[in-house]
């Protein structure tokens, strides 16, 4: 009958119903083009449905970019290698390569880290380009990197996935784009003849200069750390190719990078060599393992300068390695043999598109800087660590090898639990280069960086991140008997130097159950220092440690490690006041009462100020090589780092009212910080008292006056933590890493869509708010719905992510009563306290009498 009816009705109207079923069938199946167009810039056509915006409009890279955030903002593919950007003359900001402030602009490297600490990272064999050189001398050009520096045009900058661009004040232009292990840079120049040429505000305007552009090579870094290399140009072609030694930004050892650099777009007219800002047509090759060439640490390299190009622009075009030469040059020709800027920057969009298409959100009222935000912190979350597979010169391995884990005591909090969620295929290759550096290395890493083994911060926290994978189902393709080897490696092999891997003094966190203060142990090395930071992370690594042994069938282990996650107690000294300064200087004191504090190996407690550390006492006080017993937090902050056991700890402080008021004051006090990790969790732990309304309200305190769309908009360097945190906020639930719960919140869009897919099968796991508010003020979620049926619980468990379904809030102005009954809060597991015994709490009795203890002092409840 159909076709009857269709012919029955007037021409037009079957012309415009044809149109519209054939724009319908564009909408679902963007692929076919069939108009030629970027399926990505199809943003709108849902007549009716749910909006479905083209999201990396959204995506704004410049966030995080200034104020410590140390935001990569630069092209790059999800997960790449090859990351290309401006890196900025910017003291102490440009860890990753480019600033949103008013330094120059020192070239345009290849490699970067994204949101880190420490020192800059990477940026090595720079670019960088000059239109002519004063009366065609190329001598007269600036060559080293201390002289070359050149302003940026204020408001030039364009960023977004794939691409980068940037006009400075020589009048050249510089667009970027990038493959997996290769950039394309595109330089632009006015054309005329002569050029005027101003490089920084403090230099002349240089008039009159020929257009005959010169790009110079150096094998510089950002850390000028370099200490071997060679450099070699060939004068036929003008390929260059080089090499260098270098250091890891926050780690030990060294590591050797290599670059090929191809140009396109003019005629040569000459090349050669610099050493400083000494430029020479000969030699065309520096080495320094030649005693004929001195190629000095800091700046030396190679150029080539080029006839006007005919149509004003230039192509360079940089394949990396960290193997050999000719893997770069074999990298480059491979993933750009046409030299075609914008089918790179497109394939590079829909590289991201594809990524992110594992989340969908209903746009309707929400605003654009909360879509920018939201979307931009995703996109940060998909940086690093990046794929070196292939690149590895280490080892030889099946296995796929991930870098750049800066740090794992970062992320495991919130970045690997949202990747687990939206690219376990990812997360599943993370997981098994962890294991396979395990393999080959003997440890697994807590932070590494360009092949090198970085520093530890805390606890050996891979292990939660392991055991994460397996309590949420990432399991196939992991050797789990090497997996569960390397965590009981972690938990029960100290190593010479756990500075770097593994932990330090084991033998007292075996047989006391916690670290001393006045430790003797000396089986390894390491700093002496972050006994409490360090004692609480041993524990709840155990604890996850104890979930893994008893779902792989170690049922003795599981029962060592849990009793072990319970050592976090013996840290707890229940008298210890909340003594501090006030506004006027004067010594006063909260009316809170317990915290965790350093021991001595007598069981006697050290006194450590219990908000030293946070930023209203000694806020950068607290490091890895400092005194200090806590990391990056104060005593504050790590009373509430109980994930295994937060029953008991809200026993300790006085029961769920006395915790709620604590857990406030904690985030209103200006104690908390959020731009560390370890603040997270605290801010939904409200849910363990059965109130998860203050869990929703203190994320909309932090969202968006912390997070927001600025280029000053994180509140500390990201680590590709900051982006998840703010992005799964935003969805409405939060992980508690190595325990398969999430914790629910109110989410900042009508509906939250995310692809879900087991046994091939794909669906979606769709979050519906009833009554959404644009505004925020109904934030207190009344009353839930799990797939049609009433859900009174505050958390989810994975297999909603896993296997779909339908999660339904109804909200309000007003916090109600759901999910504050004791069969609503998440679990708590209550493992038997560690090895300490009443032995050595009578002697802590006997010898602590003077010092205001009591026997039982520390021990949990």
């Amino acid at each position: 009958m159909a076709p009857v009816q269709l012919r029955s009705t007037p021409r037009r109207t079957r012309l415009l119903l044809v149109a519209v079923i054939c724009i319908f069938f564009v909408w679902l199946h963007p692929s076919s083009n069939l108009f030629g167009l970027d399926p990505h810039d199809i943003r709108f056509l849902n007549f009716g449905l749910r909006p479905t915006p083209d999201v990396l409009r959204y995506v704004d890279p410049l966030i995080g970019t200034a104020n410590g955030g140390h935001v990569f903002p630069g092209a790059t593919l999800p997960y790449g290698m090859a990351k290309a950007v401006a890196d900025t003359q910017s003291p102490a900001e440009n860890a990753a390569g480019f600033v949103s402030d008013n330094n120059p602009v020192l070239g345009f490297s290849h490699m970067h880290d994204s949101g880190t600490g420490g020192h800059p990272s990477l940026g090595n064999f720079p670019l960088f380009v000059h239109p002519g050189c004063p009366d065609d001398d190329f001598k007269q050009c600036k060559f080293h990197l201390m002289e070359r520096p050149t302003d940026r045009v204020n408001g030039s900058v364009i960023a977004s996935p794939g691409y980068f661009s940037i006009n400075l004040t020589n009048t050249v232009r510089a667009e970027m784009t990038a493959t997996q292990h290769a950039v394309l840079y595109r330089f632009g120049f006015n054309g005329s003849a002569t050029v005027d040429v101003a490089t920084t505000a403090d230099e002349p305007v240089i008039s009159g200069v020929p257009y005959s552009p010169l790009v110079l090579v150096d094998l510089s870094d950002l850390m000028n750390s370099r200490s071997a290399g060679g450099i070699q140009v060939y004068p036929d072609d003008g390929r260059i190719i080089g090499e260098g030694k270098y250091a890891p930004s926050f780690g030990t050892g060294s590591y050797n990078a290599f670059f090929c650099a191809d140009f396109q777009g003019a005629t040569i007219r000459r090349t050669g060599t610099f050493q400083g800002d000494k430029a020479e047509e000969e030699p065309k090759f520096l080495d320094g393992s030649k005693p004929e060439f001195y190629v000095p640490s800091g700046s030396a390299g190679a150029w080539i300068q080029f006839e006007p190009p005919q149509d004003n622009t230039l192509l360079a075009r940089v394949g990396v390695s960290f193997m050999s030469v000719d893997q770069a040059c074999e990298n480059a020709e491979r993933e750009i043999p046409d030299w075609s800027f914008d089918r790179i920057e497109r394939a590079a969009r829909r590289a991201w598109h594809e990524k992110l298409s594992a989340i969908e959100v209903d746009a309707t009222g929400v605003s654009e800087e909360l879509l920018t935000t939201f979307w931009s912190g995703l996109y940060r979350s998909l940086l690093s660590p990046q794929n070196y597979t292939g690149e590895n010169p280490l080892w030889n391995s099946t296995e796929p090898y991930y870098d750049s884990f800066y740090c794992i005591w970062d992320s495991f909090r919130a970045q690997h639990p949202l990747l687990t969620i939206i690219d376990p295929v990812a997360q599943t290759e993370m997981v098994r280069a962890l294991i396979d550096i395990y393999r080959h290395e003997g440890k697994l890493p807590d932070c590494r960086m360009s092949f090198c083994k970085g520093y530890t911060q805390g606890g050996s926290n891979a292990d939660v991140v392991i055991a994460d994978a397996y309590i949420k189902h990432l399991r196939e393709d992991i050797n789990w008997t090497t997996a569960y080897e390397a965590v009981v490696s972690d938990a029960e092999v100290e190593p010479p130097n756990w500075g770097v891997e593994g932990r330090g003094n084991l033998v007292s966190w075996h047989s006391l159950g916690y670290i001393p203060w006045d430790d003797t142990d000396r089986n390894g090395t390491g700093p002496a220092s972050r006994t409490i930071s360090r004692g609480v992370e041993y524990a709840y690594d155990d604890f996850c440690i104890s979930q893994l042994a008893s779902a792989l069938g170690h049922p003795a282990d599981a029962a060592k490690y849990a009793r072990r996650g319970g050592n976090w107690r013996n840290y707890w000294n229940p008298d210890q006041r909340d003594i501090h300064l006030d506004a006027d200087g004067d010594v006063t004191q909260s009316h809170f009462v317990g915290f965790p504090q350093p021991r001595l190996v007598n069981g006697s407690f050290r006194y450590h100020r219990t908000r030293s550390c946070s930023p209203v006492q000694d806020m950068h006080s607290c490091y890895y090589d400092t005194s200090l017993d806590t990391y990056e937090g104060s005593p504050w902050l790590y009373s509430f780092f109980v994930p295994q056991d937060m029953a008991s700890l809200i026993t300790l402080m006085g029961g769920r009212d006395a915790f709620v008021e604590r857990l406030r004051y904690f985030h209103e006090s200006g104690i908390a910080y959020m731009g560390n990790e370890q603040a997270f969790l605290p801010t939904f732990q409200f849910h363990y008292a059965g109130r998860p309304g203050l869990s929703s309200y203190f994320v909309r305190e932090y969202i968006p006056s912390l997070f927001n769309t600025s280029v000053n908009g994180l509140p500390g360097n990201d680590d590709c933590a900051m982006g998840a945190f703010s992005a799964l906020a935003m969805m409405g639930f939060f992980p508690v890493a190595g325990q398969d719960v999430y914790l629910l919140t109110t989410p900042y869009f009508p509906e939250v869509r995310l692809r879900a897919t087991v046994g091939g099968k794909s669906g979606w796991a769709v979050i519906k708010v009833h009554g959404f508010d644009p505004e925020g003020r109904r934030k207190y979620i009344q009353r839930a719905r799990l797939d049609g049926r009433e859900y009174t619980r505050n958390w989810i468990t994975h297999d909603f992510f896993r296997n779909g379904g339908l999660l339904e809030f109804w909200v309000s102005e007003e916090e109600g009563k759901w999910g504050s009954e004791e069969g609503d809060v998440p679990p708590s597991y209550s493992p038997e306290m560690g090895r300490v015994d009443d032995e050595l709490f009578a002697r802590v009795d006997e010898e602590g009498r003077g010092r205001g203890l009591t026997a039982g002092s520390g021990r949990g409840t």
